[in-house]
């Protein structure tokens, strides 16, 4: 009798060419490469300050704090990077996403569970003043991803657009394995506003949630 053939190994998936978000109308992106970056920040400069030209210190300050900015992300492996310009009212609501590829250095691709238990025995390990993240296993559009909340209490004061006083910033990040390597596609949202914590969570959950792979 002819032993039964073993099964033919699955082919991985190719990695994908690029990745596309979906983001709420009155978000900016900023590209962080280095020959695409200033030209990113003047853009954005010139549209928060249009129909506005009497304030050239401001316009120089803010240029120099996002090309500052910028350049951290880049260097911190950053990708894209996304500043929130909505409006309500006469309050811009202050938030961000910084998109990074996040290499690991693994032979073979590292599951979510096992990223997300490595990032939990992080958080027990921390400062015992510091507030203990929230660390999950979602399913997304693009795949399984660790879901990581955080609160970090803020030196100084509040943040234009946050209340006086006491304050904390508010995270959201998504790792997300590329597939067909053993890379992971890392998005962190953050904003100040402590108080509409689970309200921004919610948007941040939903822009994560539009991430689809490309070829």
């Amino acid at each position: 009798m002819k032993p039964p053939e073993s099964p033919a190994p699955s082919t991985p998936p190719a990695p994908p060419a690029d990745y596309r978000l979906l983001l709420p109308e009155g978000w900016f992106r900023i590209l962080l490469d280095p020959g695409q970056r200033d030209k990113s920040v003047d853009a954005l400069v010139e549209r928060q300050f249009r129909g506005i030209d009497n304030v050239p210190h401001l316009k120089k300050e803010l240029r120099g704090d996002l090309r500052r900015r910028a350049a951290k992300a880049y260097r911190s492996g950053g990708i894209e990077l996304y500043l929130s310009l909505q409006a309500v009212g006469p309050f811009t609501i202050p938030a961000s996403l910084l998109v990074t590829l996040a290499p690991l250095r693994h032979a073979e691709p590292l599951p979510p569970e096992d990223l997300a238990r490595a990032l939990a025995e992080d958080a027990d390990a921390e400062d015992a003043g510091t507030p203990v993240p929230e660390v999950g296993v979602e399913e997304l559009a693009a795949g399984t991803a660790v879901r990581v909340r955080r609160l970090a209490p803020q030196p100084g004061g509040a943040a234009p657009g946050a209340p006086d006083g006491d304050h904390a910033s508010v995270s959201v990040e998504y790792h997300l394995p590329v597939p067909g390597t053993t890379a992971y596609l890392l998005l962190t949202f953050s904003t100040p506003l402590e108080p509409i914590a689970d309200a921004m969570a919610g948007l941040f959950d939903a822009i994560a949630g539009s991430l689809t792979w490309t070829e």
